[in-house]
C-alpha cells in the first residue's frame, strides 16, 4: 500500500482586490505566481471597472488555475469594501496562510516565502513588513516601517501597507466570522489593513513587523494610499487632522474590535477638548514612527482647538 503524498509547502491564499489596472496586472500577476517555496492560489475581486480588468482576469483563468474569481459585477467604491467582500467570501479552510494583494506592485520571488518563515520563527499570526517605493520615473525609495510596536499603536495606524500583510489561518477564519457577523459594523471603516492589525492585537495575535522589504511598492496618481510623502502628502494629511478623519476612524475600528471598554480608550472615545490634550500627551503611545508621534500630537491638540465631535 502506497503512502499518501504530503506537500511540505505551505499553501497561501492570495486575496487581490482589483479596478481598472490592467495597465498593471501582468507584471503584478506574474511577480505573485512566481512565488517560490509556496503553493499559491490567487482569490480576485473586481470593483466594476471600464478598462478591461474583468476580460483580462477572465482569460487569464482559463489558462491558470491557480487563479479564481469571485463574481464579476458589483460596485464598491473602495479597496476596503474590496478587501471586506474577499475576507467574507473567500473559503480559508483549506490554506495554511492567507496573504494581501494590491493590483500594481511588484513582489520578489520569496516574499511570501520569507513572511511565512519569519512568522514560524517568532510565533506569530500576522506579518507586515517594510517595503521599496518606485515611481515610474524610476526613482525609488526605501520605506521603513518596522518601528517598534508600541501599546496603542493598533488603534490609530496600520502596520504598514496592506499589500505586505500575511495571516495565519487561526486568524484569517477569526476575522472572517467577526466580518460575517457584523457587516454593516465595517460599512465606514476606510482601511483594510488598519482594521486587520487592530483586530488582530486587540484579541492578542502577536504581529511581526519586518525590516525586509519584498515587495516593490508601486507609487502612481492612481494609489489610494501611498508613502505619505511629498508636499500633497502633506496637504492631505492636514485636511485629514482638521475633519477629524483620523479619530473618526479610529473610533470605528474600535468599536468593531470590542476595544471601547478599555479605560484608556474610554478616556478620549467620547471627544472633548480635555480628552484630546491628554491623548496627544500619550502620542509615545499610539504610534510608532517618531515624526508620527509628533503629527499625533499636532492633530489632537489642533481638534481640541477647533473642536471634533
Amino acid at each position: 500500500m502506497h503512502e499518501l503524498e504530503v506537500n511540505p509547502l505551505p499553501s497561501v491564499a492570495v486575496c487581490l482586490a482589483a479596478f481598472n489596472g490592467v495597465r498593471y496586472l501582468p507584471q503584478q500577476m506574474d511577480s505573485i505566481l512566481s512565488q517560490t517555496g509556496i503553493l499559491v492560489t490567487v482569490f480576485v475581486s473586481v470593483d466594476r471597472s471600464s478598462d478591461g480588468t474583468e476580460n483580462w482576469f477572465q482569460q487569464l483563468s482559463e489558462t491558470e488555475h491557480r487563479v479564481a474569481l469571485l463574481p464579476f459585477g458589483e460596485r464598491f467604491g473602495g479597496a476596503a469594501p474590496n478587501f471586506f467582500r474577499l475576507l467574507r467570501e473567500v473559503d480559508f479552510a483549506a490554506f495554511d496562510y492567507v496573504a494581501y494583494a494590491d493590483q500594481d506592485d511588484i513582489w520578489l520571488p520569496g516574499k511570501l516565502k520569507c513572511a511565512t518563515e519569519r512568522m514560524i520563527e517568532v510565533g506569530a499570526d500576522g506579518y507586515s513588513s517594510d517595503v521599496v517605493a518606485f515611481w515610474e520615473s524610476g526613482r525609488s525609495s526605501y520605506i521603513k516601517k518596522s518601528y517598534p510596536q508600541r501599546q496603542w499603536d493598533y488603534l490609530f495606524e496600520s502596520a504598514g501597507p496592506g499589500c505586505t500583510f500575511v495571516l495565519r489561518r487561526n486568524l484569517a477564519l477569526e476575522l472572517q466570522a467577526a466580518l460575517r457577523q457584523n457587516q454593516q459594523g465595517a460599512t465606514d471603516v476606510d482601511r483594510h489593513d488598519w482594521f486587520t492589525y487592530a483586530f488582530a492585537r486587540a484579541r492578542n495575535h502577536p504581529w511581526v513587523i519586518d525590516d525586509y522589504a519584498s515587495l516593490m511598492y508601486r507609487q502612481h496618481d492612481e494609489n489610494q494610499v501611498g508613502v505619505n510623502a511629498g508636499v500633497s502628502a502633506l496637504v492631505l494629511r492636514a485636511r485629514q487632522i482638521l475633519n477629524g478623519w483620523g479619530l473618526t476612524q479610529a473610533l470605528l475600528i474600535t468599536r468593531f474590535i470590542g476595544a471601547a471598554d478599555i479605560p484608556f480608550v474610554r478616556q478620549w472615545l467620547g471627544g472633548g477638548r480635555l480628552a484630546l490634550v491628554n491623548l496627544a500627551f500619550q502620542a509615545r503611545n499610539c504610534r510608532r514612527k517618531p515624526t508620527d508621534r509628533l503629527w499625533f500630537a499636532i492633530s489632537c491638540l489642533a481638534l481640541a482647538v477647533i473642536g471634533w465631535k
